[in-house]
């Protein structure tokens, strides 16, 4: 009974961590879109630069502890690797994480340029083309949340 009892409270405290780190990821992408502006000064910059670095390590962390609810979580891994609706997600996830790739290199590059020379700032030309990235990912994100609600209603199990 204890061991039992044990697996529960661990994936209690997975799904916690999570869903946590799941629902913070709309909230970097929409601080690093609020902070990219044309006419950002270095320290803005420098500021996009930390949440972009966070927004990855989220990211990362979202894969790592998903991964560990499928493996120790109460369901295991026969609830979640032959849905096709946990593909799905996983996918969609796949898509942010790609569209945020091109975003990255630009602000590497814009800090880059802004530690060179202090009074740099990427025209609007660059700063438009990043921020249509930022609505892509947002848009990609969409249905994530769709997906995990299906599956955690046992849709796609057939």
């Amino acid at each position: 009974m204890l061991q039992a009892e044990g697996k529960f409270v661990t994936d209690l405290i997975l799904a916690i961590c999570h869903h946590l780190l799941v629902f913070s990821l709309p909230v970097i992408l929409a601080t690093e879109a609020a902070l990219v502006r044309p006419g950002m000064p270095a320290a803005t910059l420098k500021r996009v630069g930390v949440v972009d670095i966070h927004y990855g390590a989220v990211a990362g962390a979202v894969i790592l502890v998903g991964f560990a609810r499928v493996f120790w979580g109460v369901k295991g891994p026969e609830a979640y690797l032959p849905n096709p609706y946990f593909w799905a997600k996983i996918a969609a996830f796949a898509v942010v994480g790609l569209l945020s790739i091109p975003p990255t290199i630009r602000i590497l590059a814009w800090r880059k340029a802004s530690k060179a020379d202090p009074t740099f700032s990427p025209d609007a030309a660059e700063v438009s083309f990043v921020r249509r990235f930022f609505l892509a990912e947002a848009l990609a994100f969409v249905p994530i949340p769709a997906f995990a609600a299906a599956m955690a209603r046992g849709y796609g199990l057939g």
